[in-house]
C-alpha cells in the first residue's frame, strides 16, 4: 500500500501546491505571482514531489501519466486503477483543504472558479473546446515523451525530476490562458468538485484529452527510442 499512498500525498502536494498558488497568490493585490509564478508552482511541486516519493511510487501524481507509462511498457496494467484512485483522492483532499481556508478571508465572496480548467466562457482566453482538445492532447503527448526520456535507462540518473518539473512548468506557460492548464484529470477533478461554476459539465475533455495525449506520447517515444519495455 505504500506506493498507493506516496501516489495520493503526491497527488495533494501537486494541486495544493499548484492550484493553492492560483486560487491565493496569483492575483494578490498589487504583489500577485501570476501566470508565471503558477506555472513555476506547479512545476515545482511535481519537481519536489518525484524526488520525495519518486523512490517509492515512481511519481506519478497523475492519471494521464499512469495510464500513458502503461502503454508505454513501463507500469503494470494491474496497478493503474488503484493509483488513478489514489490520485483522483489526494487531489480532492487539496481542493477540500483550499476551500476551507479561502473561506477564512475577510469579506468572502465564493470561490468562484476555484483555478479549474475549462473551454469557451470558462477558459481563461475564451477560447473554444477545440483549441483546448488540441493543446491538451498535444502537452500530455509533450509532457510522456519527456518523462520517458528522462525516466529512460539509458538517461542521466538522478535528473528526471528537475527535466519534467521544468516541463510542467513550460505546458503551463503555454496554456494557462487557454484551458488554465490540466494536463492532469486528478487536478481538474479535484478543484472542479468545489468550483461555483459549470466546471462539471467540461471535466470530461479534461479526463479524454490527457490520456490520449499521454498515450500518444508514449508509444511516439517509444517509436522513436526503440526502447525495451522496463522489467
Amino acid at each position: 500500500m505504500n506506493k498507493y499512498f506516496a501516489e495520493l500525498i503526491g497527488t495533494f502536494w501537486l494541486v495544493f501546491g499548484g492550484c493553492g498558488s492560483a486560487v491565493l497568490a496569483a492575483a494578490y493585490p498589487e504583489l500577485g505571482i501570476g501566470f508565471a509564478g503558477v506555472a513555476l508552482a506547479f512545476g515545482l511541486t511535481v519537481l519536489t514531489g518525484a524526488y520525495a516519493l519518486g523512490h517509492i511510487s515512481g511519481g506519478h501524481f497523475n492519471p494521464a501519466i499512469s495510464i500513458g507509462l502503461w502503454a508505454g511498457g513501463r507500469f503494470e496494467a494491474k496497478n493503474v486503477a488503484p493509483y488513478i484512485v489514489a490520485q483522483v483522492i489526494g487531489g480532492t483532499f487539496a481542493a477540500f483543504i483550499l476551500y476551507m481556508i479561502v473561506q477564512g478571508q475577510a469579506g468572502f465572496m465564493g470561490v468562484g472558479s476555484f483555478a479549474t480548467n475549462g473551454f469557451g466562457d470558462l477558459s481563461p482566453g475564451k477560447y473554444s473546446m477545440t483549441s483546448a482538445l488540441i493543446i491538451e492532447i498535444v502537452l500530455s503527448a509533450g509532457f510522456l515523451i519527456v518523462i520517458m526520456g528522462a525516466t529512460d535507462q539509458r538517461a542521466p540518473a538522478g535528473f528526471a525530476p528537475i527535466a519534467i518539473g521544468l516541463a510542467l512548468t513550460l505546458i503551463h506557460l503555454i496554456s494557462i490562458p487557454v484551458t488554465n492548464t490540466s494536463v492532469n484529470p486528478a487536478r481538474s477533478t479535484a478543484v472542479a468538485l468545489f468550483a461555483e461554476t459549470a466546471a462539471l459539465s467540461q471535466l470530461w475533455l479534461f479526463w479524454v484529452a490527457p490520456i490520449v495525449g499521454a498515450i500518444l506520447g508514449a508509444l511516439i517515444y517509444k517509436g522513436v527510442a526503440g526502447e525495451q519495455p522496463t522489467k
